[in-house]
């Protein structure tokens, strides 16, 4: 199977999330658990059903990130040596020419991936035009709202 490419920045959101879940979230629902059964029968039950729904979504949810982890490929941007080529975690300052708006970019993977706060996933059409180019270089990509033409201002790797 093929590795996911992810950044330090998302290995470790992710590592933070499954700990979090199976400290903290996992115990506390447990206990729930057995607080519900406590109060008799557990048909009627609300309490119960409602925190065995919520175990198993933490069960779920620890199984997908135990997943997703054991088949990443950490890249540290900053180890690289890209010689100015837009990489899979670089991040992009770029001049829209239609309207003349900077947008900063950082290509990250698929999880990671958050356009509001500029993360862009390496597979969304942008990252792909943008992908071995570099700083002055010109790039023109299919957006849904038509084709869409930057400038390359800047490559950070940060």
């Amino acid at each position: 199977m093929n590795k996911v490419p992810v950044t330090v920045r998302g290995h470790e959101l992710l590592q933070t999330e499954l700990k979090q879940l199976k400290s903290v979230d996992r115990p506390q629902v447990i206990q729930a658990i057995a607080e519900a059964r406590e109060h008799g029968d557990l048909k009627e039950n609300a309490e119960y059903h409602a925190a065995k729904e919520q175990q198993g979504f933490i069960e779920g949810r620890i199984k997908e990130l135990e997943g997703k982890l054991s088949n990443l490929q950490v890249i540290d941007v900053t180890t690289l040596n890209p010689a100015g080529k837009i990489v899979f975690g670089a991040t992009v300052d770029l001049l829209e020419e239609e309207s003349g708006k900077e947008t900063t970019y950082r290509i990250v993977g698929e999880d990671e991936a958050d356009i509001k706060t500029g993360l862009i996933s390496f597979t969304s059409p942008i990252a792909r035009a943008l992908i071995g180019r570099s700083e002055g270089d010109e790039v023109t990509f299919s957006a849904p709202g038509g084709e869409k033409h930057y400038e390359v201002i800047e490559v950070r790797y940060v």
